[in-house]
Order: structure tokens, then C-alpha cells, then sequence
């Protein structure tokens, strides 16, 4: 079994886990409206250390979420992924954030998962899952409307992620259940771990963020 650091930090909540197989062994998090993985991040993961009682050192893999999700966040987590594991001499796993935040409504009675993460406005990072977690329609950003998801009528749906609650009463006509909620590093120990076990490590040195749109920075006014 290998011992996993998973880093999870797509959103507005700042997430590490440190597992043994699928045994959970500390979870340090943390949603802060302004974003301040940077200086969060590497102090959780010492934390994370201390409370499953191992050092860095024993860390087979880093497992990072590699979006989509805020620019800065996954920038900050990815490059914290890639230098620990190159330091550790660990190997780089990943899993698409909306992987992480389907996992936690796998069999629960839904026949369709749909997790969500908040883009602009009325859009969202979206993808389709079966009841089990089978992916069934890509990940894309999309606009939500009244018609949005209109072709799912008659199934029993659960939408998750903090894109939810913008989105709920638009999509009140469907049969479906809504949890607002962020993707967590608790949810990345069972696919983080099947990976490793297929061996679908990443390149250290030239993986790169999921970003799915380009990032857009904005002027700041200045005096004139």
C-alpha cells in the first residue's frame, strides 16, 4: 500500500490528506474567501505530517488536483506538488477536480452525478457522472439557463460543488438534489491510490494546470 499526500486546492478551500491506502490517516483544511492557499498550504501539510505521526519522507506519491478550477489556487497547488515530489524523490499523481468533488456521491442512489465549480457569472466547470462514478460527458465550462441539462428530465440527479447554490433555482425544474460544497483531499484517497496502482504517474517536470480557460487578469484603476 502506498502512502499518498493529496493537495487539493481548485477552490476556495485549501485541503491536504495523508493516506495509507484507503485508510485515512489526518485531514487539515480550510475555506478562506481569500484564497490564501499560498500561505497556508505548505504549513497544512506539515500539520497533515505531524497528525498521521509520518515524515515527508515516508511519502510514496503527491497527488494534486489539476483542475479545473481558480487559476491561482491550482497554480499554488501544482507547483507545491511538483517541488515536494521532486524533492522527495515521490512520484506525481493527478485527478481533475471535478473527479474529486463526484467521488463523494458515488452510490448514493442518484442516477446522475454532476459536480460543479464556480467559474463567472452564471457559468460553471461541469461533467456528467453515472451513479458510480463513470464519467459520461466531459469536462466543459457552460453557461446555465432554464434549458440547461433539459435532456435529463426523468432522472434522479445530484449536482455538487460551490457552483450549486448560483445555479439552484434555475435548475429547480429538475428531479434533483443540490449540495453546496468544495472538493476536499478526503475525496482524492481512493482514485489517488488506483492510480498509483496503475501507475499513471505524471511528468515532474513539464505537467502543467488544467486550466480550461485562459486566465484573464484585471487593470487596476489608476489616478490620472
Amino acid at each position: 500500500m502506498a502512502t499518498i499526500l493529496n493537495i487539493e486546492t481548485s477552490t476556495k478551500n485549501c485541503s491536504v490528506s495523508i493516506a495509507k491506502g484507503n485508510e485515512l490517516l489526518c485531514l487539515v483544511e480550510e475555506a478562506d474567501e481569500g484564497y490564501a492557499h499560498g500561505e497556508k498550504l505548505h504549513q497544512f501539510i506539515e500539520w497533515c505530517a505531524e497528525g498521521a505521526n509520518i515524515s515527508l519522507k515516508d511519502i510514496d506519491a503527491i497527488c494534486v488536483s489539476k483542475g479545473p478550477g481558480s487559476y491561482t489556487g491550482l497554480r499554488i497547488g501544482v507547483s507545491s506538488a511538483k517541488g515536494l515530489a521532486y524533492g522527495l524523490d515521490a512520484k506525481l499523481l493527478t485527478i481533475n477536480s471535478l473527479a474529486i468533488l463526484k467521488e463523494s456521491q458515488i452510490n448514493k442512489g442518484f442516477d446522475l452525478i454532476i459536480p460543479m465549480i464556480d467559474a463567472r457569472r452564471m457559468e460553471v466547470y461541469t461533467a456528467i457522472y453515472d451513479g458510480e462514478g463513470n464519467e459520461i460527458s466531459s469536462t466543459e465550462a457552460k453557461v446555465i439557463d432554464e434549458t440547461s441539462f433539459e435532456e435529463l428530465k426523468g432522472k434522479k440527479i445530484v449536482f455538487v460543488g460551490d457552483g450549486v447554490e448560483k445555479c439552484q433555482e434555475t435548475l429547480a425544474h429538475l428531479d434533483a438534489t443540490f449540495v453546496q460544497m468544495y472538493p476536499s483531499a478526503k475525496d482524492m484517497i481512493r482514485p489517488s491510490e488506483e492510480r498509483f496502482t496503475q501507475q499513471l504517474f505524471e511528468d515532474i517536470a513539464y505537467f502543467e494546470p488544467y486550466y480550461l480557460k485562459d486566465f484573464v487578469a484585471l487593470k487596476k484603476k489608476t489616478d490620472k
